[in-house]
């Protein structure tokens, strides 16, 4: 018997190919994490190049004064002695008083946080200027957290208020100074904005979401006070 095609009736419509299955979605990548370079251990205080002399008046202080002096670095010009703590009074002394440096004018007082470096966190950094000689040296101290430096106000008047302003941002204490208090922040204010380890919303107060609520808190403290 012959086969019999099948056939589909005139002017049936053909019947719907099957919809493909979806294909499947891709695995989740968990976003890369980058980590956070290590902090660096210091600055590197580069020693002066063979070929750049030292100042006679930074030789002239390491034989005054055996010992005070630990290292001298040179960058871009610039001639920095860092100083053992102990002894900056004496070498401030000096520099202002010698007159073969005359350096009569501290025109900055600063700090640096090196966070992690071990053994003494902070530079304490002194700009200083002679108006007669017309040359600058930046004089460095090393002291660790919780640690003081002698206060250089009663040899220079402008460190006055620059050694509040390094209290008052790195919570460095300055031995001797005639008011040590904050200059910028309140008084009550927690912390020292500049420490490397200061949180960055700020200490928890309400001033960085609130202030109106921030002034109710320190105007309740004040009656407080008062009362």
């Amino acid at each position: 018997m012959a086969d019999i095609a099948k056939t589909e009736p005139a002017g049936a419509t053909p019947a719907a190919p099957a919809p493909a299955a979806p294909a499947p979605k891709p695995a989740a990548v968990a976003p890369k994490v980058e980590k956070a370079p290590p902090a660096p251990p210091g600055p590197p205080d580069p020693p002066p190049p063979a070929d750049v002399p030292i100042p006679e008046y930074i030789r002239a202080l390491q034989e005054a004064l055996p010992g005070a002096v630990t290292q001298i670095s040179y960058w871009v010009g610039d001639w920095t002695v860092i100083v053992a703590a102990p002894r900056l009074l004496e070498i401030a002394r000096y520099l202002r008083d010698d007159s073969g440096t005359r350096f009569d004018y501290c025109s900055d007082v600063t700090a640096v946080d090196w966070l992690g470096r071990t053994g003494e966190r902070f530079d304490v950094v002194y700009s200083l200027y002679s108006t007669a000689l017309r040359m600058r040296v930046r004089v460095k101290a090393r002291v660790a957290d919780g640690d003081a430096v002698p206060s250089v106000a009663g040899v220079w008047a402008a460190a006055n208020w620059l050694e509040r302003e390094v209290w008052d941002m790195f919570g460095i204490r300055f031995d001797g100074h005639p008011d040590l208090r904050r200059i910028l922040m309140p008084d009550e204010w927690q912390g020292h904005p500049q420490r490397k380890d200061y949180p960055l919303e700020g200490p928890g107060e309400l001033l960085l979401e609130s202030p109106q609520e921030w002034l109710k808190v320190r105007q309740s403290v004040n009656e407080a006070e008062i009362e």
